[in-house]
């Protein structure tokens, strides 16, 4: 029994099989893609480089992109913006 596996198939059955299989690639490269970019503008908003760089270079199906954004993503605490003396943040200009 060392015939191939698409040998054992049914021939009515390799074409449903292949279109399923398009299917299933076409929906986990779309799966990728939005959550590596997703992941990527978040590693260039925080100048992180290296996570940008991997990020970029290899394809995990997602898992790495999620790690990313899940667990390494290190928000830096932004100071709240300071008013200019004499003046009460939050109003209009006088004129």
């Amino acid at each position: 029994m060392n015939a191939p596996l698409l040998a054992m198939i049914d021939a009515n059955l390799k074409a449903p099989l292949l279109v399923l299989f398009i299917v299933v690639l076409v929906l986990l490269a779309l799966w990728d893609g939005v959550w590596k970019v997703v992941a990527m503008w978040k590693s260039a908003r925080n100048n992180q480089l290296a996570w940008f760089i991997c990020l970029a270079i290899f394809n995990t199906a997602g898992i790495l992109p999620i790690l990313y954004i899940l667990l390494f993503q290190n928000t830096p605490a932004r100071a709240p913006a300071r008013a200019e003396p004499g003046k009460i943040s939050g109003l209009p200009p006088s004129a």
